[in-house]
């Protein structure tokens, strides 16, 4: 220091004025560079969604102080952090910028492809979300370029003009210890407040029933750390163990009577809806031609709508809301109450089926957790027939043969439940040209070329699957053993990035309306019998089944057997006929309309049902 002095000509003394200014200088910058990485990250947040104005969205956090101090904390806390530990200003801003940019703009294209905010319990499924991202087209925007040119531009900065600064061990050690304690503190104290969140309201440029827009109306980062809640099992409001032991123990399960035993085949589709039923494709003949042998199908079975939780993504939401009867779940990483634990007991064999990977969203471990003896999946069976690129295209036909003949092997010893997800028509879609056939054209449509190719692609993978259904239904009307089918939808198909295949056909998804929220959640679902089913049961299976969400499709099904079933089922029975819609978004159906608050009898039972369930899923251990 005394050799820099020199060479300065520092007058004596301003060794220690040098010191101060140097350490100020450190601390402005340090907390600079944190502050300009936060507003990086509030940039990708404003700009994530298409149908909102970045611009107006960005500045809606400079004009709501918590939420700006909220995003704004851990870039800085984390550079401090770093600079504590390494003595270096450029690691500091490296580590905090890779960390905080870096989930920004994973929540940004994630947003982008499926409209669907990344949350902290994402991140256990990296793995999946590898294979998911492979298939789609990420933009190389303007934001891409500016977000390369901060990152050269603060190391730079950092590594020039920003000293090395403290030496001593104490005071670093001090100074990290610091750090930690200020985030052991702050991510309870702030960041997993409930109060706080409420407080952090920002409503304005948004519809406050989405939950995409509710998450980037308090930035990224923020909203991120927030579902760190979601990552640990949470008993609902109010919920007490022995309250709910007990509403749960005044149920019995009810046997299935040996003379009402019929086997059970459900299906989950992938992406599958019905193009008709949006208008501006209803009445459009070659789509309508496709859909006809579908419209067929549910004239013969017990049909109506889904009202899922989920988007073009997050299949496991609908698959396990139909296993299970839970209106939401935590993870499943043991044995837990199910509705194919119960068929176990009745003496059905369980089976599942998948023509994909066993590792994805970690089914080859659940389905054992929640009850099926035997599952298939492209490790075991599957890859044999199709690899699983190949079955994103076709794959359905492979699937219904080998469901058909293992029903028939099966079912020689004694009832069956089958449950099988399918893989055929997951997006995205091909944009840039039309597998085989032309169902929509510019010219005909005045819809772009980008727009026709997306529902072309998907309507030659639904038309696939609606001939395979059908000729799975031949099949099992040929068999002398009863046999009832369930086919279900997960979740709307993906519609082109920002969604916008679906706003050429004038969807809005104005969710806060009705018909936005069919638009948006609704899938179709049917409940077919074959002839030796539909006398054991003296059920014709035909008619309307109602909309409702998929925990009680399940009980629809047991409703058109005139089975009673288990405890849990028997409670949930009670809660559709309250609301048939209990959604993700704390949504429900109530006097003929969308509501966020039930009538105080209705609450109250509710709220009883949930302390229920939560019971169900993390005391009851069934398979002991």
């Amino acid at each position: 220091m005394n050799h820099l002095l020199q060479i300065l000509r520092l007058p004596k003394g301003s060794e220690e004025r040098y010191s101060t200014a140097h350490t100020v200088w450190l601390a402005v910058s340090l907390n600079g560079l944190g502050c300009c990485i936060g507003l990086l990250a509030l940039l990708y947040a404003a700009t994530a969604y298409l149908k909102l104005n970045g611009l107006a969205m960005f500045y809606s956090y400079l004009t709501h102080p918590l939420i700006l101090f909220l995003n704004l904390l851990p870039p800085v806390l984390i550079l401090w952090l770093v600079y504590f530990l390494t003595r270096r200003a450029w690691a500091g801003f490296l580590v905090s910028f890779c960390t905080v940019v870096g989930l920004s703009m994973v929540n940004y294209f994630k947003i982008r492809l499926r409209s669907d905010p990344l949350l902290a319990g994402d991140l256990r499924l990296a793995a999946e979300a590898g294979g998911i991202v492979g298939g789609y087209s990420l933009d190389v925007t303007w934001l891409t370029w500016f977000t390369l040119f901060c990152l050269v531009a603060g190391l730079l900065f950092a590594i020039f003009l920003m000293p090395n600064g403290l030496r001593g061990w104490r005071e670093r050690t001090f100074g990290a210890l610091s750090c930690l304690a200020l985030m052991g503190v702050a991510l309870p104290v702030l960041f997993l407040s409930p109060v706080h969140y409420d407080e952090t309201e920002n409503n304005r440029f948004i519809n406050q029933w989405s939950d995409v827009e509710v998450y980037l109306s308090k930035g990224c980062i923020y909203p991120f750390l927030y579902s760190l809640w979601d990552v640990f099992p949470t008993p609902p409001p109010g919920y007490e163990e022995a309250a709910a032991a007990q509403l749960l123990g005044s149920y019995t399960d009810a046997d299935i009577p040996p003379e009402q035993q019929v086997s059970v085949m459900g299906i989950m589709l992938e992406a599958f809806c019905d193009l008709t039923d949006f208008p501006a494709l209803g009445d459009h003949p070659e789509v309508a031609k496709v859909y006809e042998p579908w419209h067929q199908l549910e004239e013969q079975s017990v049909s109506g709508d889904l009202l899922t939780n989920i988007f073009a993504g997050g299949t496991v939401d609908s698959e396990w809301a139909f296993l299970t009867g839970y209106t939401d779940h935590e993870e499943f990483r043991k044995n837990t109450d199910s509705y194919v634990w119960y068929f176990q007991d009745q003496g059905y064999h369980t089976t599942f089926s998948h023509p994909g990977y066993g590792w994805f969203y970690n089914r080859q471990n659940v389905v054992e957790y929640l009850g099926f003896e035997d599952s298939w999946f492209t490790e075991n069976r599957y890859g044999e027939l199709v690899d699983p690129t190949s079955a994103i295209y076709n794959s359905d036909h492979i699937l219904v043969e080998e469901l058909l003949e293992q029903l028939k092997a099966d079912i020689s010893q004694g009832p069956c439940f089958s449950f099988a997800v399918s893989y055929q028509n997951h997006g995205p879609y091909e944009t840039t040209f039309t597998s085989a056939v032309e169902y929509l054209t510019p010219a005909s449509t005045g819809y772009t070329a980008e727009t026709c190719n997306i529902w072309n692609n998907y309507l030659k993978g639904v038309k696939d699957t609606i001939d395979a259904m059908t000729g799975l239904v031949e099949g099992l009307e040929q068999l002398e053993e009863p046999v009832v089918l369930v086919l279900f939808g997960d979740h709307k198909p993906w519609g082109g990035n920002g969604n916008s295949a679906y706003a050429q056909l004038g969807v809005d998804f104005d969710v806060s309306t009705v018909q936005g929220f069919y638009d948006y959640y609704s899938t179709p679902y049917l409940i077919w019998a074959n002839s030796a089913a539909r006398e054991t049961l003296g059920n014709d299976f035909v008619g309307e089944g109602g909309d409702f969400s998929p925990c009680f499709l399940m009980t629809e099904l047991f409703d058109q057997c005139s089975w009673e079933g288990p405890a849990f089922m028997q409670l949930s029975r009670q809660l559709r006929d309250i609301t048939p819609l209990v959604h993700v978004q704390d949504l429900f159906w109530q006097d003929g309309s969308l509501t966020d608050h039930l009538s105080e009898g209705k609450e109250t039972f509710l709220s009883a049902f949930l302390g229920a369930q939560y019971y169900r899923e993390m005391e009851i251990i069934p398979g002991n």
